[in-house]
């Protein structure tokens, strides 16, 4: 009752920063009742290993109960 199912963009990749780019967008994305998001171009413009770590990362977001609306 009361959420939403809001997707965020996770944008273009931008190198170094993608990581942290994409971990917060989940946290705000989540803690504002998302349920999902876009990560196409960070998490694919990388070599295999680095695109999976990140979409664990992002993964990690979304089941850590820490991690609650605001």
């Amino acid at each position: 009752m009361g959420r939403i199912g809001l997707i965020n963009s996770g944008g273009e990749s931008k190198g170094a920063s993608d990581m942290a780019e994409a971990v917060t967008t989940a946290v705000i994305n989540k803690r504002a009742g998302g349920h999902g998001l876009i990560s196409g171009r960070k998490a694919f413009q990388k070599p295999m290993k680095d695109g999976v770590e990140l979409l664990n990362m992002i993964q990690d977001v979304y089941l850590a109960k820490e991690i609650d609306l605001a």
